[in-house]
Parts: structure tokens; sequence; C-alpha cells
């Protein structure tokens, strides 16, 4: 049924979206695959996990990033095939045959996300990117059925691209590189929604500078200044938005709430005294490391919102108060660590566990670090495809080595590391039985570091 790839629709399907207008339907697969339980999933996960509570106009789903990604490689697919259509086999322009297969991988690239994902893949050792691979590849899911419609090995040449060993690198670095269509379409909808003005820049004209070469996909030298405009915005985005501290702060108690909620099952399973009633029965799995595929499209959003909520009302007062934290905004605060800091830090706990607050759960140390631009380095873990601008004559040139300005952001880490601490210890009440502790571990912050104590 090759067919059935290139089939169209009698009439298109066009939906509304604030950040590309319309996004355009116009083949039956690709609504196949939209109506189905996986992809409609998505709608159940927020694209920015908690940063709503810092961002309250940030309730953006993945569902919606993912038709974004969509429309932005469907107009680029587009472009290419009208503007650099290969004329030969090997010459380096735009094979029209690859732009349905690049559509789908677009629409469903982020189909393995699950719940506050980086949170819970963090504690469960699951990794979004092969549950996506999963999903497509796995027989009996309704994302699998609709692929094998096209052939039975048309799933795997879908989850190559997400996997990046897709054999045409151009297909590839559409989907994935460091100025993609996923990228540019989760800056400028974040940036959309957390009201962030400093995430946007000209997609439009990013768009128009997109050449097709052997290697993969470059962008005409014309345009640099556009491509700087992109990666200042991404490393703004980065430092304001997704690097906030309070968002980490709401990020530390979200992951003491789970784990909280993991040793008290294991330890139930020892100790018959511990209360196993809150246990919630879609969560098992993840706690015994023995879950499936199944067990982890039944979890969304919701389903922890949930168990939030019951957890608030266990005996366990961890738990409970820990729940009622992260359900009522109550962040933990923060204070910014340098290498002196590291010194400090067992005194501080001390403190902190002295005043009544178990140190496992209400502190942590945190490191959030981004590079705008990453130079190509064959032998690192996870290299970087760079950026290419393509001259008139066709040879191309990296963009750091022409950019000034990105020879400044490239290759150095920005962000920050943070103590993570309950509220409480910036009290100052004179009748509190740990007023004492407090004013002590008052001492180890000045101007928002943790350094040696005031004299």
């Amino acid at each position: 049924m090759e067919q059935y790839l290139t089939q169209k629709l009698r009439k298109e399907t066009v939906l509304r979206d604030p950040i590309h207008t319309y996004v355009y339907v116009h083949h039956q697969i690709i609504l196949d695959l939209i109506n189905t339980a996986e992809f409609q999933r998505l709608r159940r996960i927020k694209q920015l996990g908690i940063a709503s509570l810092v961002f309250p106009g940030a309730e953006h789903s993945r569902f919606t990033h993912s038709l974004g990604v969509y429309e932005i490689a469907r107009q680029i697919t587009n472009y290419l095939a009208q503007t650099y259509p290969s004329q030969i086999a090997g010459d380096g322009l735009w094979d029209g045959n690859e732009q349905m297969i690049t559509l789908i991988a677009a629409l469903l690239h982020d189909l393995g996300h699950g719940p506050y994902s980086h949170t819970f893949e963090h504690i469960f050792k699951t990794d979004h990117e092969r549950y996506t691979q999963m999903i497509i590849t796995t027989p009996g899911t309704g994302i699998n059925t609709v692929l094998r419609r096209v052939s039975p090995n048309f799933p795997r040449q879908v989850a190559a691209v997400i996997n990046k060993t897709y054999p045409n690198p151009q297909v590839v670095q559409i989907i994935s590189s460091q100025i993609d269509a996923d990228r540019m379409d989760y800056l400028l909808r974040d940036a959309y929604f957390t009201g962030a003005s400093y995430g946007s820049f000209d997609l439009s004209r990013i768009m128009r500078l997109i050449k097709p070469y052997k290697n993969g996909i470059a962008f005409s030298i014309t345009g640099m200044h556009a491509i700087e405009d992109y990666v200042v915005s991404r490393y703004q985005m980065y430092q304001q938005v997704y690097f906030h501290p309070v968002s980490r702060a709401m990020e530390v108690i979200l992951t003491s709430l789970l784990h909280r909620a993991k040793d008290l099952y294991t330890k139930s399973l020892t100790d018959k005294a511990v209360d196993s009633s809150f246990i919630p029965a879609t969560l098992l799995p993840f706690f015994s490391g023995q879950s499936t595929l199944n067990d982890y499209l039944m979890l969304d959003d919701g389903t922890l919102m949930t168990y939030f909520n019951a957890w608030q009302y266990v005996d366990d007062p961890i738990l409970s108060d820990l729940a009622s934290r992260f359900l009522n905004r109550k962040p933990l605060k923060s204070v910014l660590l340098t290498s002196e800091s590291n010194k400090y830090i067992p005194i501080v706990k001390d403190l902190i566990q002295t005043s009544g607050f178990n140190t496992n759960y209400y502190t942590a140390e945190n490191d959030s670090f981004d590079m705008a631009y990453a130079i190509y380095q064959p032998n690192a873990k996870k290299p970087y495809t760079q950026i290419e601008l393509i001259n008139p004559d066709g040879t191309t040139v990296e963009l750091s080595s022409l950019s000034h300005l990105i020879q400044v952001l490239a290759d150095k880490q920005a962000g920050d590391r943070r103590f993570f601490f309950p509220k409480e210890m910036l009290s100052n009440p004179a009748d509190d039985l740990f007023s004492g502790i407090y004013v002590d571990f008052q001492q180890y912050l000045n101007n928002n570091y943790l350094k040696a104590p005031k004299l």
C-alpha cells in the first residue's frame, strides 16, 4: 500500500494555531496518525512541565508543539521541493520522495514523553526517545498500525529518523540539529505562552535561507544575522525561562515527592507496619522497575496530579507535606553555589536536619547549564551537528568561524548551580524553638550565595 503514504485528503484539514496561524494537513496518513490514542495522549502532557507555576500562561501541550514541528517541516520540505529539487541521484539537492517520512517523523518526534518528562525520566530511568521509537515500532500500537499500512518496514524507517540513523542526513537535520523544526517551534511557542519576548526570532527568514547539500542542511551566508538572532534567542530562553530558579525549586519538590513515594513502597515490602494504601496502581511498575510500554502509556499529567492530591491526606507526614507544597505552589528557596561553597553544604544541611526537615527530601543541589552553540566534536558522547553557512559557489563555512557573536557563545556553558532548602529556614520568630538554628543557618547566606559565615 505504498500509495497510502501519499494519499491526499479529499479536503484539506486546517487547524488554528497561535504560532503558525494555521497547521495544514493534506495527507490521510498524517490525519490518521493524529487521531491515534498515542498521539492524542500528548494533549494531556504539558510542554513545559511545571513551568506554568512560574509563567501562568505556559499551559500548552506536547500535542500542539508536535503539530507545530510538523507544520514547520511541511513548509521547509515544500520550499526545498520548489527551490532545490534533485535532478539526478547524489546531486545533494532535495529528493521529494523524502517529504512524507520527514513530515511523519516531525509529527511523532515527541510521542515518548511522559508526565513531567525530565523529572520522571531522572527518577525512574526512562528515556523519552527510546519510548518514542518503541511506540512507533511495537506491533499493536495505533501508531504502528497506521505506519504498517505503508509497508512492514516503514515504522523502523521512521524510528531511524528519530534515532538519527536514517541514511539521508537532510531528513535527520530537519528534525534534529542545532537549528531544526523542533527547536524553532518550541522556542517560539514557549516564548509566546510564557510571555518572554526575547525568545522570538525571524522564522520565515530562516526558512528561506535553507539550502540542501550532500552532508545535510545549510543556510545561505547572506542570512547569517538571522541565524545569530536565533542562537541568541535560544540562549536567552534557557537562561530566563528553562533555568528559572523557582521552576527548578518546584522540580526539586516534585522529585522529592516521587522519591518519597518510591521509598515508602520499597519499605512496605519488608516492613508490614508501613501503610501501603497510598500506592497508586499505575506507578507500581515504575516503583518495582518492571514497567511495560502499556504501563508507560497509561501515564499523563492528570494521572500524577490525581495521586498527588490524594497523597496530601496520607499518614506519612513527609509525603503529605511534599504533596501539599507541590499542589499549592510552596517552592523551596535557593542560593547560588561556588566551588568555595562546597565545604559549607554539610554544615547547613546539619542545621536544616536539626530544625526538623529530613534533608534527603527537603534539600538538593541542582545545576542547570546549557551551551548556546556547540562546535562539532566527533568523539563527544553526543556530537552536535554544527550550523553550516553556504557560499554562492557551494562551499560551506561553519557558523562560529565567521560570526564574532557566535564565537563568544560557542562551547561555553551558561547557567548556575544552586542549593535548595525549605523557606522556613529564613524565618526569624523569636519564640520559635528553632530560632537559634535559623539564625546560625542565615549566617552562611550572603548576597544570594552560600558563603563563609558573616563576622
